[in-house]
Parts: C-alpha cells; sequence; structure tokens
C-alpha cells in the first residue's frame, strides 16, 4: 500500500485513477491545480505523485520543476503529448516515469509498482552505506550528496541513483539491462532513459561523450565509471 497524490484537473480522469487506486489499497489524496499540490507535498508525506502536465494554473513541466525542488518524492507524469522531445524534457525536468494518455489502470499499476520498488530500494541501500571515492568524486549515499574536487553536484533523484550504482562498482562495465534493471527496476526498456540521464551527469562532471573523464560507454556494452588518470585513487 502507498500512499499517493493525484494531481489532475479532469474531474472524470480523476474520480476514475481514486477509484483504482483505492481499490488496490492506496491512501490517495487528490487536486486539481499545480499550486495545490505544491502545498500539499510541503506538509504531507507521500509515496509518489501522479501528475497530469495539462493543469489549469501552471505549465506541468514548471510544476515538475517546483516539485522537485522541495521534495524527493518520485514523480509520474502522464501526459497526451507523446513526441521524443518532449519525453526526454520531462525526463530531465526530474520525472522519474511518464504515462502517454490514455492509458490502463494496469499500465499505471505497472509503473507505480515499479517506481516504488525503485525509491524502497534506494531508501533501504542507504542505510549502512558509507561515502563513496571514486578520484576526486565522492558520493555519499546515506545523506544523498556527491561532490566533483569538493564542490556539491546539483543531481536530480534519478542521477543520483545511477552515480551512486557506477560508484559502488569503479571501473566495472555494467550492461545496459542491468543499468534498467537495478536502477530503473525495469526488466525491459529503451535506452533513450539512460541516455539521457548519462548525458546531464556528465554535464555535471563537466565532462562529454566524446572527451569522458569518469563516464565511458562502451558502445553495444555498457557505462562504466572509473577515475581519469590524473585523479587519486580510489576507495
Amino acid at each position: 500500500m502507498a500512499s499517493v497524490l493525484v494531481v489532475e484537473d479532469d474531474q472524470f480522469v480523476r474520480s476514475a485513477l481514486i477509484r483504482h487506486l483505492t481499490d488496490a489499497s492506496h491512501t490517495v489524496r487528490s487536486v486539481g491545480t499545480a499550486l495545490e499540490a505544491l502545498r500539499e507535498v510541503a506538509h504531507l508525506r507521500f509515496d509518489v505523485v501522479i501528475l497530469d502536465l495539462g493543469l489549469p494554473d501552471l505549465d506541468g513541466s514548471e510544476a515538475l520543476k517546483m516539485l522537485s525542488g522541495i521534495t524527493d518524492v518520485p514523480v509520474i507524469v502522464a501526459t497526451a503529448r507523446d513526441d521524443e522531445a518532449e519525453i526526454v524534457r520531462l525526463l530531465n525536468a526530474g520525472a522519474d516515469d511518464y504515462l502517454t494518455k490514455p492509458f490502463s489502470v494496469e499500465h499505471l499499476s505497472a509503473r507505480m509498482a515499479a517506481v516504488l520498488r525503485r525509491a524502497r530500494s534506494a531508501a533501504a541501500g542507504t542505510q549502512s552505506s558509507s561515502a563513496i571515492r571514486v578520484g576526486g568524486l565522492t558520493v555519499d549515499p546515506l545523506r544523498r550528496q556527491a561532490e566533483l574536487d569538493g564542490v556539491r553536484l546539483d543531481l536530480t533523484r534519478r542521477e543520483f541513483d545511477l552515480l551512486a550504482f557506477l560508484a559502488r562498482r569503479p571501473g566495472v562495465v555494467v550492461p545496459r539491462k542491468e543499468l534498467l534493471a537495478e536502477v530503473w527496476q525495469q526488466s525491459y526498456g529503451d535506452d533513450q532513459t539512460i541516455d539521457v540521464h548519462l548525458s546531464w551527469l556528465r554535464r555535471k562532471l563537466g565532462e562529454t561523450a566524446a572527451n569522458p573523464r569518469y563516464l565511458h560507454t562502451l558502445r553495444g556494452v555498457g557505462v562504466k565509471l572509473e577515475p581519469p588518470a590524473d585523479a587519486g585513487p580510489s576507495r
């Protein structure tokens, strides 16, 4: 059972989501605007937010950024916008997953289950973890903070999860299928989601795919994180 916030201004869709989630034994609260959603997450703890992008007061992607700024609750975006550029923009803005309208209740249930597994797995994994150092990079799973050469990195929740997973295996090439399974808790999917997050991680680490320092992609094999030649030892 999870605590769910539904952010949807269409009363028909909203009622259907509430009914389905309640039947599945989840605790549900619902609002119809972005500002109401921000107030809810500021005062109450939720396990997941289902966020419609077509809200009357704020653009959904702006609402997503604002939510990510005040809470680490996973957000599943529900959108009628199905073009690739828009999906990439949503992932970049902090969405944990997305659903393209119209979607079935079974599809929603599967996406929610995957997001909740990821969140709970990440929380469990931080209980006894100490800081990880790879060259000039420091990753602290307990505090969910990362620094590069003493400067704190501003990472989204998923960027941090990906970086921490790779940092625990320095120098090891991790297959993309394993990243999907362990970081995204998905047994299948395309490479676009991984590529988006790797691209943003590289920017924040001050590198590019053409000139990598820490993150190295082996085409057709996977991804590895290792210290650059001029960095100190890992531990």
